[in-house]
């Protein structure tokens, strides 16, 4: 389970204010008390996804999914300094992307760690 403290939602709620789809996702991880897998399991629900695995493990997978999409070298240096506006608008721009659960998928790569999250692609160059 991964853990989203108050003061860490309140932060996401300034580095995306301009995303309502981010903001409805934060206030879901709020009422969940903070319990991210939760949330983003409910939000998939709510938009028609069908989760077929355990709440942590789907958003693992989900996020892995799109891994290399948020990963792109031109958005690592943002993500580092928490930086979402470019990652944000360019998921906006890709129909496929659930745009609800843009600011989950961001929330977990950030509390794993930008570079954990995103090495196992950088050893495949």
């Amino acid at each position: 389970m991964t853990i989203v403290t108050s003061q860490e939602i309140a932060r996401f709620r300034s580095l995306l204010a301009d995303y309502p789809p981010a903001l409805e996702a934060l206030d879901l991880i709020e009422d969940c008390e903070g319990d991210l897998e939760d949330a983003a399991m409910t939000l998939a629900i709510r938009i028609g996804q069908e989760p077929g695995a355990e709440n942590s493990e789907w958003l693992d997978g989900f996020a892995k999914k799109w891994r290399p999409v948020i990963c792109q070298a031109e958005f690592r240096e943002d993500l580092v300094n928490a930086n979402f506006q470019g990652i944000m608008m360019y998921l906006q721009q890709i129909s496929s992307f659930p745009k609800f659960l843009a600011a989950p998928i961001l929330i977990y790569a950030f509390k794993q760690g930008w570079n954990n999250f995103c090495q196992p692609l950088d050893t495949i160059k």
